[in-house]
């Protein structure tokens, strides 16, 4: 099962964190754009054409260091079907580098709709006597505020396609309060879809004893993750909001088990924007890694990873 393969990556790795790629055009070194403008002009190719060159050499120094990668769509899709190009590119470079692949496109919707957004990022499209994977990412991130029958094609790609998703419980963004803190019934909302993820886990769950149906609980609220882990103890976390957004590794290990399992924790500029104030640009590619490494490090002394 795909959550086992990423935990057990996790545990050879000693490294439960992922890279986020997000890359905004300021991330991107001067001399990458140059290159890119010079032969394509000032067009969305140019720019698609630099980011997917910069997430390439970040992705040869960190591959070996880091289990994951998370490359946020938006950045991509700005730059219309050219961009798209170089998302599915990035994927699949970062799969023949051995690195899973969540994408971060937050997408659902209700009936074919829903459907069409699983297959996509999941599964396969039949065309003809031929069947076709778009994105062919492991994991997609999910919203769950459509209900449960908008999950379930999700869930049944899931099964189909040996894949994994991550439902948005308790984002890291300082407004998310606004609607998931609302009380019902005594009990916050987050909470409540925090239950839901568990249950449509529970069929699924693994070796490790998580599920492929996971849950996004930000960094940066450390006290509704301390509760939601209780929540959600089968429940496999995909944590955002460390470092730039002010998520810190002691506040974070809530996260994790008493085995220091059960949560990967992602970093986006921080990692492949390191660089910026610090090295020559030229060497973006080692400064990602060597800021991989120090998260890596920065968690692990406050998670008890291998422990019983």
């Amino acid at each position: 099962m795909i959550i086992d393969k990423l935990i057990d990556k996790i545990i050879v790795m000693g490294n439960p964190s992922v890279v986020g790629l997000d890359p905004q055009l300021d991330f991107v070194p001067e001399h990458i754009l140059k290159d890119a403008y010079e032969a394509h002009g000032y067009t969305s190719k140019a720019c698609s054409e630099a980011i997917l060159r910069f997430n390439m050499e970040i992705i040869d120094e960190i591959y070996d260091v880091v289990p994951a990668v998370k490359p946020q769509i938006a950045m991509y899709e700005m730059f219309g079907y050219e961009g798209i190009e170089a998302y599915i590119k990035t994927i699949q470079y970062a799969k023949s580098k051995g690195l899973f692949v969540i994408a971060d496109a937050k997408r659902n919707d209700i009936a074919s709709t829903g459907l069409a957004y699983a297959k996509a990022f999941l599964g396969k499209t039949k065309i003809a006597d031929a069947q076709n994977a778009a994105f062919d990412a492991d994991f997609l991130t999910v919203s769950p505020y459509l209900g449960q029958d908008s999950i379930e094609p999700f869930i049944d790609e899931c099964k189909a396609n040996d894949k994994g998703i991550f439902i948005l419980v308790k984002t890291s963004n300082p407004g998310s309060g606004m609607l998931q803190d609302i009380l019902s019934d005594g009990k916050p909302i987050y909470e409540i879809v925090g239950t839901y993820v568990e249950e449509w886990g529970k069929e699924l769950r693994s070796v490790h004893g998580f599920s492929p149906i996971g849950a996004v609980v930000g960094a940066t609220h450390k006290d509704q993750a301390k509760h939601l882990r209780a929540v959600m103890p089968h429940t496999f976390m995909l944590v955002p909001g460390y470092g730039a957004q002010g998520g810190k590794a002691e506040d974070l290990s809530v996260c994790f088990n008493e085995k220091g399992l059960g949560a990967i924790v992602n970093s986006s500029r921080g990692i492949i924007a390191a660089y910026r104030g610090k090295v020559d640009a030229k060497d973006h590619a080692k400064a990602a890694r060597e800021a991989a490494i120090f998260m890596r490090d920065d968690i692990v002394k406050y998670i008890n990873m291998g422990g019983v």
